[in-house]
C-alpha cells in the first residue's frame, strides 16, 4: 500500500480566466475538485506545494490526502496544465475517490538489478524497456506506489511479458483483466542483430507523379 501524502489547499469563489490570472500572479494555482456524486469545488494551492510534489512520482500515481481548508478528502490527480516553458503550473483537477470502488490508475515501473544480470554484462545485448508504467485497477487502500521488476536472472534472449510481473494483493493489471487481454513484452534483452532485424523497415517514398504539362492554346485563329 502507498504511503499517506498530504497537500494542503483552501477553497475560493472567485472563477473565470481573470481570477486565474490574479492567483498566479499570486504564487497559486487554481484548481477543481470533482466526483464521487458531490459538486465541483474550485480550490486554490501554494504553487511551490504543486511544484515539490510534482517532482515525486507519487504524486501522480498514489491517492492523496487533499486537505481543504481542515476537510481532509482522497483523491487524484486527473489532469494538470503546465506552462509551455516555464517552470510553472497553471491548473489541475483532482478526482474524488470512493474507497469502496476499485480504481484505475497508471503506476511506474522499476526496474532493479538490471547490472547484475548476465544479460547486462555480455557483449551485444541490448536490454529494451518496453514500458515504464502499468495501468492497475485496485481498492484505494491497496494502491502501490510503483511495482517493482527485478532483472538480477534476466539472460540474453529472455522476455518479460506483463503475466510475469509479481504484483502486491489484491492489485490486477487493466491489460489482462478477466484474461483477455494482450500479454505485452515488458523487457526485452536481444543481440544487436535481433535489435536490428525486428525494427520495421522503412519504405522509401514513391517518387509523386510528375504534374500534366498544361495544354497549349492554339494561336492560330
Amino acid at each position: 500500500m502507498s504511503k499517506t501524502h498530504e497537500i494542503k489547499a483552501q477553497s475560493r469563489k472567485d472563477e473565470g480566466k481573470g481570477a486565474s490570472r490574479r492567483l498566479r500572479r499570486a504564487s497559486f494555482v487554481p484548481a477543481v475538485v470533482y466526483g464521487a456524486g458531490q459538486a465541483p469545488e474550485s480550490i486554490q494551492i501554494e504553487h511551490n506545494t504543486i511544484l515539490l510534489a510534482a517532482k515525486n512520482e507519487w504524486f501522480f500515481s498514489s491517492v492523496l490526502d487533499l486537505n481543504v481548508d481542515g476537510k481532509v478528502q482522497k483523491v487524484l490527480v486527473r489532469d494538470w496544465q503546465k506552462h509551455p516553458f516555464k517552470q510553472l503550473m497553471m491548473h489541475m483537477d483532482f478526482l474524488r475517490v470512493d474507497e469502496k470502488a476499485a480504481i484505475r490508475v497508471s503506476v511506474p515501473l522499476h526496474f532493479l538489478n538490471k547490472e547484475k544480470s548476465a544479460a547486462a554484462k555480455t557483449s551485444g545485448v541490448v536490454i529494451s524497456h518496453n514500458l515504464t508504467e502499468v495501468e492497475i485497477t485496485c481498492l484505494p487502500k491497496d494502491l502501490p506506489e510503483s511495482i517493482e521488476l527485478d532483472l538480477a536472472d534476466l539472460k540474453p534472449g529472455d522476455i518479460i511479458h506483463l503475466s510475469q510481473l509479481k504484483l502486491p494483493k489484491n492489485v490486477e493489471l487493466v491489460a489482462l483483466h478477466g484474461g483477455e487481454g494482450h500479454d505485452t513484452a515488458v523487457v526485452t534483452a536481444n543481440t544487436v542483430q535481433e535489435e536490428a532485424e525486428e525494427a520495421p523497415a522503412v519504405e522509401a517514398a514513391a517518387p509523386a507523379p510528375a504534374a500534366a504539362a498544361p495544354a497549349k492554346k492554339d494561336d492560330k485563329k
